[in-house]
């Protein structure tokens, strides 16, 4: 814990990411709990679009031991995020192939409890672009006369826009690489029940020259993570349902930082210190899906809990999908 303090108010070492994994290590691309009702049932055939209206409030975060900090005073996230769905008739394995492409904005503002920040300041926002994610390889299965469905993404690619901000606490930009698997499925069982599940991993590249506070500059690679969307729900009649679910993120390894040792001496046990401070948070919350026409929208809110070295709040989604 005294490691943790250190870092956060002398060195400004903790940096945000995506504003859900904020204070954590790992990479942070994410954004835990986006999908929920019927993850693994792929659209037809065609170009659907996908708009992701997000918001995110937390007071707390939290140590290691799971205790508040008492470090952050308030952090609000707002994103807009559009995805494009391309799904063919090539059949491949007996599935679908098709791609995905997403394009997002993400407007942060954070005070603080203690000066930290080049400027010593306790109030930080920033609005930014940070990467585009896509993926080459989408194989969709729709099986067990409908009852089962599939989608394997080879990898989704967070592609940087190398726009980070060393000078901005809470800068959004990122110039590494993020590369994350996924495997989504859907089991209904009836017309009425879903249960759904999303599977991530995810890989992170090297970031270079990353600067834990000027005129200090080291190589960091953001340890690895796992995560996960779920979700059930029962169908009222063919245009309502009504479900419940939640995500679970875990960073399995430490975060690696080269050349430790050549930091300013009082740096290097800090830096060691926190290598292992691994992020973890719970969510879950209830949610509402609605059909008119060939429209489709959900709304959901989810709350934390759980959380180490992460912050623990809770966040509202508003999905709309439409296929053309």
């Amino acid at each position: 814990m005294k490691a943790f303090k250190t870092l956060f108010i002398v060195v400004m070492f903790l940096t945000l990411l995506w504003p859900m994994d904020a204070f954590s290590g790992g990479g942070g691309a994410y954004p835990n709990g986006a999908e929920a009702f019927m993850i693994g049932a792929a659209p037809p055939p065609g170009l659907t679009y996908l708009n992701y209206f997000y918001f995110y409030s937390a007071d707390e975060l939290k140590d290691s031991n799971g205790d508040d900090s008492k470090m952050l005073d308030d952090i609000t996230i707002f994103a807009e995020v559009a995805r494009f769905i391309w799904i063919t008739k090539k059949q491949v394995l007996g599935a679908n192939y098709g791609q995905h492409l997403f394009l997002l904005g993400i407007d942060v503002d954070m005070d603080l409890n203690s000066p930290a920040g080049i400027e010593g300041g306790t109030e930080y926002h920033d609005t930014d672009m940070p990467f585009i994610i896509w993926s080459p390889l989408l194989l969709t299965w729709h099986l067990m006369e409908g009852k089962f469905h599939a989608v394997l993404d080879l990898a989704d690619i967070y592609i940087p826009l190398y726009n980070d901000d060393p000078t901005n606490f809470v800068s959004l930009g990122r110039n590494f690489w993020t590369i994350e698997p996924v495997l989504a499925m859907t089991y209904m069982p009836t017309h009425a029940w879903e249960f759904s599940v999303k599977l991530m991993y995810d890989f992170n590249t090297k970031q270079e020259d990353w600067c834990p506070g000027p005129p200090v500059k080291i190589d960091r690679t953001p340890g690895q993570e796992f995560h996960m969307d779920f979700n059930m729900s029962y169908g009222v009649n063919p245009y309502l349902r009504l479900g419940l679910g939640g995500y679970y993120y875990r960073q399995v390894k430490n975060d690696d930082f080269d050349d430790v040792d050549k930091l300013p001496a009082p740096l290097v046990p800090v830096v060691k210190a926190i290598e292992g401070e691994q992020g973890q948070v719970w969510a879950l919350g209830p949610g509402v899906w609605f059909k008119h026409g060939k429209l489709m929208a959900t709304l959901r809110s989810q709350w934390e809990f759980e959380a180490k070295n992460h912050t623990e709040g809770y966040n509202i989604w508003f999905k709309l999908i439409y296929p053309f």
